[in-house]
């Protein structure tokens, strides 16, 4: 326990019950010394019977070390749950002796009638009292009518989600929308307060002159604005795209890239590092980090606190350095500005996530340019699964984007591929497995939601503005 400062201390009551439930303590720092105290005691010689002679007493003292952890145990002592039965008298049979096997039993062990016996699986989550406070009946102004709520959600709101008035199309929708909402006008308007929300605005309207169709995510790469700004701002100025090889992109108001065959070079990719044995390494060999994890799953017994950072008689004396500097705020020309990684893709640089959405203008290798191009010139139909490339284009710019991420592994970690072909075999393996594999896989992978909040991957925010 004391090797993992995450790991709490367990104390069982009953250490060979295994069903006894503990009780946690909580690792602390502290700064105290370890003694030992010896009492010594010397009677004196009684001359007088009758005189009572306290003994003589000295205390030895040795400081053995100095303590730099301790653990306490602050919570609250939980439920046990014991192996009992209850007769129909109400009077208590212990189990234990028939649900623990001890030592090597026979048949005629397990075939016992016994009564039903099911410990809880988790006991309470929290070994500290908490106060709950309640919150009071909402006192709405007059005219207030609370949201209406589905039969399939029958959880109300504490408030209704305030809107952001974006405009949604589908890829099957005839038209467009030519200009926002009254309300998304209204919306930006009570917002844009100040100069550098205005400015804000030209450069984003500057940005959808240059490039019809942007994600999210490429914009926060470009324009420094806070992301709360941004929701309002976005519906102002575009609609939002919900199928279609445009999917979840912001497309400037009157442009419909179903109708420009040049608009091929902003559709969508989704693209995803394939890992697993067959392509040379395991995901637990990946040096890009996945969304989620079940491991970061916290358990009771473990404590996630960010450890506070005590400043030491020698960074006194040092200066801070780095550590004074690092809370440094940023310029406001790019606090809230998000690496370019985070929409482009480079030959050589690994994407700093497992799962990315890529437009094709932003993949910057000539290779996979020439594949997107092929058709230049002769686009004849828009299709809701390739828009205006050629069939089958995306699953080419993914075997040639896994082709280039199995490479830089290789130069990363060479002894992950001492035993596999070479490169050329790599292409014609990765061009196998692309054909009927591919597609199982991607029927494996169609469950993945993006994770919400996140701003290094391009990700559907319908819940944004819904």
């Amino acid at each position: 326990i004391y090797a993992d400062p995450a790991k709490r201390l367990e104390l069982y009551f009953r250490p060979k019950d295994p069903y006894c439930h503990p009780v946690c303590a909580n690792r602390f720092p502290t700064s105290t010394m370890l003694l030992r105290v010896r009492r010594r005691s010397r009677k004196k010689q009684q001359l007088d019977p009758e005189e009572q002679i306290q003994p003589e007493v000295q205390f030895e003292m040795e400081i053995l070390g100095i303590v730099t952890t301790v653990y306490k145990f602050q919570g609250m002592s939980d439920f046990q749950y014991l192996a009992m039965h209850s007769g129909p008298d109400g009077k208590q049979t212990s189990m234990y002796d028939k649900v623990l096997m001890l030592k090597p039993e026979k048949e005629e062990f397990f075939n016992k009638e016994l009564p039903l016996y099911i410990p809880p699986p988790i006991f309470s989550r929290l070994d500290t009292p908490v106060d709950y406070f309640y919150r009071p009946d909402i006192q709405h102004r007059e005219g207030y009518n609370n949201p209406q709520v589905s039969g399939e959600n029958l959880i109300g709101l504490s408030r209704a989600r305030r809107p952001h008035n974006a405009i949604f199309v589908n890829f099957d929708d005839e038209e467009v929308p030519t200009k926002p909402l009254d309300a998304a006008v209204q919306n930006w308007k009570k917002v844009c307060t100040n100069p550098v929300d205005k400015k804000v605005e030209e450069e984003l309207r500057k940005l959808f002159e240059v490039r019809p169709v942007w994600s999210r995510n490429a914009v926060k790469a470009n324009i420094s604005v806070h992301p709360d700004k941004l929701k309002v701002l976005l519906p102002y100025l575009a609609y939002y795209m919900l199928t279609g090889p445009w999917r979840s992109l912001w497309v400037r108001f009157g442009y419909d890239p179903r109708k420009h065959p040049e608009a091929k070079i902003y559709q969508v990719l989704d693209f995803r590092i394939r890992c697993g044995m067959k392509y040379g390494y395991a995901a637990t060999d990946m040096p890009v980090k996945a969304k989620r994890s079940t491991y970061n799953y916290s358990l009771p017994i473990t404590v996630k606190k960010q450890g506070s950072h005590t400043v030491s008689v020698h960074d006194l004396k040092q200066g801070l350095g780095s550590a004074g500097t690092s809370g440094a705020k940023k310029p406001p020309s790019s606090r809230y500005k998000l690496k370019e990684s985070v929409y482009i893709f480079r030959e050589g640089a690994l994407p700093p996530y497992r799962q990315m959405f890529y437009q094709l203008c932003d993949l910057n290798v000539e290779s996979l340019q020439k594949i997107i191009h092929r058709n230049d010139g002769t686009e004849s139909e828009c299709t809701e699964r390739d828009g205006w490339c050629l069939a089958k284009t995306s699953d080419d710019l993914r075997d040639s984007m896994s082709l280039m991420i199995k490479q830089i592994i290789r130069s990363t970690r060479p002894a992950l591929f001492s035993n596999t072909t070479s490169s050329e075999d790599g292409k014609e393996q990765l061009a196998y497995e692309s054909g009927e594999d591919e597609d199982d896989e991607e029927e494996e992978e169609e469950d993945f939601k993006p994770s919400d909040g996140s701003e290094n991957e391009m990700e559907t925010e319908i819940l944004d503005y819904v």
